[in-house]
């Protein structure tokens, strides 16, 4: 009887675990999630600062939004239409929403087998239950990597361009966005023909989100 008491309540509190931490973080800043702190352990050292989203320039949110995600006003964390188009591709890219990914940078490591996925699909429907769209940005920007050792786009826009947050422009901000998700493979300052080719691709799709309402849920007008 004691055992399965002791069961009963370990296993509540491993239930009840990732719902206190997405309430708490929907609040409070995450801080380095496994896969900084393990880049943080390899490097010795990393950049990265905080930066409120209303501290941004409003095209940076619109273009990672467009080059990652461009329904993500419109799904509760799962984009089932690009999970289906990615099924029939026989391809998973471009099936993983900026909620999903922000899971995994936030709560999980970095990997492809079967258990990751499943935290990251219940941690997903958390966070879309417990953050605002605005709240789910402002931790995606502050958190995904840019390049190795650079983690946010505060940080990445000095790393790259030498600005503050607040002064990225719409050719920089669609250049942050076309390195992801390969930060390490590509760069924003000395951009790939493909990188080029992607920026002008993220640049149109930053407007038409804005002029079609897909940026409503994180911005104003």
């Amino acid at each position: 009887i004691n055992f399965l008491r002791q069961f009963l309540i370990g296993f509540g509190i491993l239930l009840l675990l990732p719902l206190y931490l997405v309430i708490l973080f929907s609040i409070f800043n995450p801080s380095a999630g496994f896969y900084m702190g393990s880049e943080l352990r390899r490097l010795g050292s990393i950049k990265h600062n905080w930066v409120k989203l209303d501290d941004f320039s409003s095209v940076m949110a619109r273009s990672v939004v467009a080059a990652e995600d461009a329904n993500f006003c419109n799904h509760q964390g799962f984009d089932l239409e690009a999970i289906m188009d990615a099924i029939k591709n026989g391809s998973n890219r471009g099936a993983s929403t900026i909620t999903q990914q922000t899971a995994k940078n936030v709560y999980l490591w970095h990997g492809r087998n079967y258990v990751r996925k499943g935290l990251e699909a219940g941690f997903t429907g958390l966070i879309e239950i417990f953050w605002t769209k605005k709240r789910i940005i402002e931790v995606y920007l502050n958190v995904a990597e840019f390049d190795e050792g650079v983690f946010g786009a505060a940080a990445a826009a000095q790393h790259y361009f030498g600005v503050e947050p607040d002064n990225i422009n719409s050719i920089q901000a669609a250049r942050l966005a076309s390195v992801l998700p390969n930060p390490k493979g590509r760069s924003a300052s000395k951009p790939s023909s493909f990188v080029q080719k992607r920026t002008h691709a993220v640049m149109s799709g930053a407007a038409t989100i804005l002029a079609d309402g897909r940026a409503n849920c994180f911005q104003d007008g």
